[in-house]
């Protein structure tokens, strides 16, 4: 803690009992409690988190959840020492305050507003922040509303012209190479290196036109690490735009890439004005805040039946925010896990966003400021839209199915001419998401919800007949669908489904013919499951099936039937609709239908038929089963119970539907990675061209590979560990602690299971902070993803643990990580679907590949630069030296054991000044 004296140490059980009853200043209250060993906090006005205030005053504005991170953020230097850290947690209040108390704070009124409005909550901050923002005059008045009615006060977007189909003027390798020199001049970067260049000269082969239909440019290129492929990208993508006024899409798998894109946009276009109208970053619909969410949890929070202060604060958000992304925007995604609030109650994502598919489209009276409305028709006018896999993936295969019953594709997305998919690796698993089916409990009442709204007492939401009951009124057939559509859903599982098919007791009690279907499913599940399933799921082959599944999956056919054709009956008539009235209707009714439209032809004539087919082929012969697809019954556990079971399918090639939807329609494609080849394979690129979906083009497509100009020989180590036992947590625990303690800090520690990561985890924690090394884990701590990264960057010394989404989001350039350690060989899990793959692929040297791939991506997050120096660790004796041939040359594994590896790391990441290698950087003499 601080006080007037400075800052000094105090026990756990002083500092939990200071916590529990204040008054305390603290960052991230859910963190701090999760460190003291106490349950996350309800707000109070003794507990002061920072973090809210950092919120409040500096709306928008990024910052990582901890005291180094608010330091960084204000333009301070990052304290080191705890007491360190302490006395900068006060210093950032006061600064925050006084920054308010500044004459030149901006719209010091609506602060007030929002100030009062908090005070009336009994927000913690509240006097303090009045008191600095009433330092300088602000205007009386008699009254004041609570200033929560952002909607009010965003700028409506205006429609504009079509802009056409793009033209068709080639782009030359030297006109690429002269727009390259430019960017990095407006970058402040120096000349392009030769490998840059020389990708950017590449590249140009996919923005020129196309000779037949369906067969589109394709490029498969491989860049290594500090290639700078993005500006070498963005370089023809520009000039292409720029001649032919259409849009290059720059596809992403992860959200922090879509940030470092749009930011490396700033070279392209230097003027914040003309870069907000010709880069726009795209998500889906489920990202972006719903102003009509928004307002309903407003009207609940002054009802006491929502977190007002959470509410005030996420409207003050939304009234700065660049685009009202909630989901790795500029929405502090640390902000409702900061005190413990009902989920119902919370302001958060899973409340504000559009998540639940039933937006009203033009019938919203907040229709013209939506900010998900302003952001689609912004990409329709970009020269870079920069998206990510799900999206294109997902939009791509409903305008197809548009096409196919002669209907126009979207407008926004008919625009896919032009694609970089940039983490290329990830296509093959991103479209195995976007074209797969799953018929499970969460997924059926979630159309339940969709069709007749919610059923249960204090629920908000809108049903079928609230979003089109006007629209269809005068139309006979279309109401009798809607009715009946309704009235079907209801054999779907509704409240409390997953209590009645596993309950506590193990006596089921399923309602309804899907609900019954499910319970049957686990039965077959409980007796068949095999060793693949562990306490976090089930899994078994859905056929032969029992006797019992295959009846309940007839019922559940028939109940599924009874919803699609209405559906589709109705989908049908709103189509009669948009053409009996074309020269009638307004273009607020038109987009009103279009949009419903897009939601009925997504579940009418895509999942419903999906789930009906996955059902009557459980009854089907060997013989007539499809060799495309895997079907499998899962249950998902959660907490030792089973939280949701479900019929799943997946296409063995998921390539095939990316092809057919994505890269045929296309005319030039780039697939990039630093990670794209398997060089241990006799065809470097035929894994990469079987998981792009380019091997079937006739087009063949071309191929290059740009070796990373780093020098990772020297910068570099890999070491396999060998006298562990890999299943010992304590042994992977003790080996981790003595590794991350060697190196300093600055340590990521990967693992292939979440169950290891918390037992290392309860292990490695308390003997790290003895040594002052702050411990970071996913799924651990009550963070996500993102933001735990965001800690890990800033502060230089902390240790970090994660799985696979660490592992393909971290972005971590300098010492902040300087030791990665992986804890066994990433082999794919061998699942049901994965063991059908394999014999598709190639067998073991498919699990080679992808391991090696995982190995390749991992070892990539270590060296960012050209002066980073960092360490491998591999904790499994049993690594084959093969999986490592997909290191940068030069780079070889090196066996040892713990002791060792220890020493390693220790002189390799802290040489000593008294001996050189000529090359001005200390090192100790190798030992022999």
């Amino acid at each position: 803690m601080a006080d007037e004296a400075g800052a000094r140490r105090v026990g756990r059980g002083a500092a939990a009992e200071l916590f529990d009853h204040g008054p305390v200043l603290l960052c991230h209250a859910s963190l701090t409690a999760r460190r003291l060993g106490l349950e996350p906090p309800p707000r109070s006005p003794d507990r002061l988190d920072a973090l809210e205030l950092f919120a409040f005053v500096r709306p928008a504005r990024f910052c990582a959840p901890s005291p180094v991170g608010l330091s960084l953020a204000l333009g301070k230097a990052a304290p080191v020492s705890v007491e360190d850290q302490a006395r900068a947690l006060r210093e950032a209040a006061f600064d925050l305050l006084a920054e308010l108390a500044d004459p030149a704070y901006p719209d010091r009124e609506t602060a007030v507003t929002h100030a009062l409005t908090l005070e009336r909550a009994h927000w913690g901050w509240a006097p303090h922040v009045l008191a600095a923002l009433n330092s300088q005059p602000v205007r009386e008045r008699k009254y004041r509303g609570a200033g929560l009615d952002v909607w009010t006060r965003l700028p409506e977007w205006e429609d504009e012209a079509p802009t056409g189909d793009p033209g068709s003027r080639p782009v030359d390798s030297e006109s690429v190479r002269i727009r390259l020199e430019k960017l990095l001049q407006n970058a402040g970067l120096d000349e392009a290196r030769p490998s840059q260049s020389d990708f950017a000269a590449q590249t140009a082969y996919v923005f020129a036109p196309r000779d037949q239909k369906d067969q589109p440019r394709v490029l498969l290129a491989e860049a290594g690490t500090g290639t700078g492929k993005t500006m070498g990208y963005l370089a023809p993508a520009s000039v292409w735009a720029e001649r032919n006024k259409g849009a290059v899409w720059v596809s992403t798998y992860t959200r922090a890439l879509q940030r470092q894109i749009d930011r490396e946009a700033h070279a392209v276009w230097p003027d914040p004005v003309e870069r907000k109208s010709k880069a726009v970053v795209r998500k889906g619909r489920e990202n972006y805040l719903c102003l009509l969410n928004l307002q309903d949890m407003v009207q609940a929070s002054a009802l006491g039946n929502a977190d007002a202060v959470g509410v005030a604060l996420a409207a003050r958000w939304a009234l700065y925010s660049r685009d009202g992304d909630m989901t790795g925007g500029d929405f502090p995604g640390w902000l409702p896990g900061l005190f413990a609030v009902g989920a119902g109650a919370q302001a958060g994502p899973a409340n504000l966003v559009d998540r639940r598919g039933e937006c009203v489209h033009a019938a919203c009276p907040h229709y013209r400021t939506c900010f998900i409305e302003r952001t689609v028709r912004a990409s329709r006018r970009a020269d870079l839209v920069v998206a990510n896999h799900a999206l294109v993936m997902t939009q791509a295969a409903l305008d197809g199915a548009r096409r196919a019953r002669g209907r126009e594709a979207d407008a926004e997305t008919a625009l896919l001419k032009r694609i970089v998919f940039d983490e290329g690796h990830h296509l093959f698993d991103a479209a195995d998401s976007a074209f797969s089916a799953a018929l499970s409990g969460q997924e059926a009442a979630e159309l339940r919800r969709w069709v007749r709204g919610p059923e249960g007492r204090g629920r908000r939401g809108r049903g079928l007949e609230q979003r089109l009951g006007e629209m269809v009124a005068e139309h006979e057939a279309a109401r009798q669908a809607l009715s009946d559509a309704v009235r079907a859903a209801a054999a779907l599982p509704g409240e409390g489904w997953s209590g009645r098919i596993a309950p506590p007791s193990g006596e089921a009690s399923p309602m309804g013919p899907v609900e019954r279907f499910l319970a049957a499913a686990l039965e077959q599940l409980r007796a068949r499951a095999g060793a693949v399933s562990t306490e976090f799921g089930m899994e078994c082959e859905a056929r032969p099936a029992t006797g019992e599944l295959i009846a309940t999956a007839r019922e559940a056919a028939q109940a599924i039937a009874a919803v699609e054709a209405p559906l589709l009956a109705l989908a049908r008539g709103l189509e009669d609709v948009l053409d009996d009235e074309a020269d009638e209707l307004e273009p607020a009714s038109r987009a009103r239908i279009e949009g419903a439209l897009r939601g009925l032809e997504r579940r009418a004539r895509m999942t419903l038929p999906a789930w009906r087919q996955m059902l009557a082929a459980l009854d089907q012969p060997d013989e007539e089963q499809s060799p495309d697809f895997v079907d499998w019954l899962s249950a998902d556990m959660a907490f030792g119970r089973v939280a949701d079971a479900a019929l799943r399918r997946h296409w063995i090639d998921p390539t095939v539907p990316l092809e057919a939807a994505v890269i045929q329609p296309a005319h030039g494609v780039l697939v990039a990675s630093a990670t794209l080849s398997d060089p241990a394979a006799e065809d470097a690129f035929g894994l990469a061209r079987a998981r792009t979906g380019s091997a079937r083009l006739i087009e063949p497509p071309r191929e290059i590979r740009l070796a990373s100009p780093f020098d990772y020989a020297a910068n570099a180590r890999v070491i396999v560990v060998n006298d562990l036992v890999r299943d010992d947590p304590r042994q992977i625990a003790a080996a981790m602690r003595e590794l991350f303690m060697a190196a300093g800090g600055g340590a990521l520690g990967l693992f292939t299971a979440v169950r290891r990561l918390r037992a290392v985890y309860e292990l490695l924690g308390p003997k790290l902070a003895q040594a002052g090394l702050p411990l970071y884990a996913q799924h651990v701590d009550p963070l996500e993803v993102g933001a735990l990264v965001d800690i890990f960057r800033a502060e230089e010394d902390s240790c970090l643990l994660g799985t696979d989404a660490v592992r393909d989001g971290v972005d971590v350039p300098g010492r902040a990580l300087r030791l990665l350690c992986f804890d066994r060989v990433p082999w794919p899990r061998p699942d049901l679907l994965h063991k059908a793959r394999r014999e598709r692929f190639g067998g073991r040297s498919y699990d080679d590949a992808l391991a090696r791939g995982r190995i390749a991506q991992a070892f990539g997050r270590l060296i960012r630069r050209a002066d980073d120096r960092g360490v491998f660790v591999l904790l499994d004796a049993a690594a084959p030296t093969r999986l490592f041939a997909a290191l940068p040359e030069g780079v070889e594994p090196l066996r040892m054991g713990l002791a060792e590896a220890v020493e390693t790391v220790e002189a390799f990441l802290n040489p000593s000044p008294l001996i050189g290698d000529g090359s001005g950087v200390g090192v100790v003499p190798q030992q022999v």
